[in-house]
């Protein structure tokens, strides 16, 4: 297109800079709403993916932990948080013979404090036995191809970098005994990132130096895979029912008071959007109204020139799609920015290990920039139908 042709489209952005106040105040609007928009959208996908990937990789139908620390084995898993609690290892035996349990394994849980016990940061230490374990071992052979050695010990990616680790063998103090830091295990997306663990047979040594709570005989969870056909919520009420001394929580409970309090987070998001979509449309509509009594005259001229109701319509549809188009993509690099930065400020994502992936923070951009340009097209429908549908000669008479 040369410099100086005339074009509809370069007629509108021309009508656009002649009060630039007020198209930047309608991009600035629309940027608002889809900026909140992309956060909530950001923020509601952010849990909801942290959760269902803890709940695919832990490889269990089942968690069967002590009498009251349903919370805290979320918090380890879900949150990365420190904390122990411990049941009587003979429970196993009581689980195994549920009708329904196919396979099942433990873990152990430790929580270092960083001077007292350990030369490493605050974190938990997972001990496991390698010869029934279905969590970890997987990710054990992928990455070093054998199982760790007493005195070994292998970390999650987020503690490698608390630690410093990298990749090269590492010494470190826990509970009083050397270990050797092997390698990282791989990103999992689950509270056992922030894990270092350690082979079951290591806990003996770490019982007599008496730096730990941990008594001979006890364990933290045991992780249960359950035969096919069996319904995981069913069988949990019988363990429970069977054995008081726990509480049982299936794969599809996990994340069930954080999916609760994102019940009451969304509405309240949904509320504020909807709310700020109705103020959008409605100063859209006065903007447009404004314009359109302003420009009668102009398209009056339009119009007895030879210019038809779609070519009119054409034209104010071009401005107002460059003003959402504008403000929409200013609202999703805002709002992405908003979700990275801030989201870790509030308590129920910040020890959230996964964050959304690419597709989705695309999906979300998408989403909102269509809902941006959409609330826009809908505040100016009324006054561009009304004014397209003006008799010339009246509209060039109106002053």
């Amino acid at each position: 297109m040369k410099k100086n042709e005339f074009t509809i489209f370069s007629f509108a952005l021309k009508n656009l800079r002649r009060k630039p106040l007020r198209t930047g105040i309608l991009v600035i609007a629309i940027g608002l709403l889809v900026s909140v928009l992309v956060f909530s959208l950001s923020f509601t996908a952010h849990v909801k993916s942290s959760i269902k990937t803890t709940s695919d990789r832990l490889g269990a139908d089942l968690l069967i932990v002590p009498t009251g620390s349903r919370g805290a084995a979320e918090d380890v898993l879900l949150e990365n948080r420190v904390k122990t609690f411990y049941m009587d290892k003979g429970i196993m035996d009581r689980v195994g013979n549920i009708k329904g349990i196919k396979e099942i394994t433990y873990q152990t849980y430790l929580a270092t404090i960083t001077g007292a016990c350990c030369d490493v940061p605050e974190t938990v230490v997972v001990a496991f036995n390698q010869d029934t374990d279905f969590v970890i071992t997987p990710w054990l052979i992928k990455k070093i191809g054998r199982k760790l050695q007493k005195g070994e010990a292998i970390v999650g990616s987020e503690s490698a970098f608390n630690i410093s680790l990298g990749l090269t063998e590492v010494d470190s103090v826990l509970f009083g005994n050397i270990f050797k830091m092997i390698g990282v295990l791989d990103k999992t997306g689950t509270g056992l990132d922030n894990a270092i663990f350690i082979a079951e047979e290591n806990i003996e040594d770490i019982i007599k130096k008496g730096k730990v709570d941990l008594k001979p005989g006890q364990i933290s969870v045991i992780f249960a895979k359950l035969k096919d056909g069996y319904d995981s919520l069913k069988v949990a009420a019988e363990i429970e029912d069977s054995i008081i001394e726990t509480d049982t929580v299936s794969r599809k409970d996990i994340g069930k008071n954080l999916i609760a309090a994102l019940k009451d987070i969304n509405q309240i998001f949904f509320v504020t959007v909807a709310l700020a979509s109705v103020l959008s449309v409605f100063l859209v509509w006065a903007v447009f109204s404004a314009i359109a009594n302003e420009r009668s005259r102009e398209v009056g001229i339009l119009r007895a020139i030879g210019a038809k109701e779609f070519h009119v319509l054409r034209l104010f549809f071009l401005e107002v799609l460059v003003i959402g188009s504008i403000g929409s993509v200013f609202g999703i690099i805002s709002g992405s920015a908003l979700s990275l930065l801030l989201a870790k400020s509030f308590t129920i994502m910040k020890n959230l290990p996964a964050d959304i992936n690419a597709m989705e923070r695309i999906y979300i951009a998408i989403l909102s920039f269509l809902i941006g340009t959409g609330i826009c097209i809908a505040g100016a429908l009324a006054p561009i139908q009304r004014i397209k549908k003006m008799e010339p000669l009246l509209a060039i008479k109106e002053e």
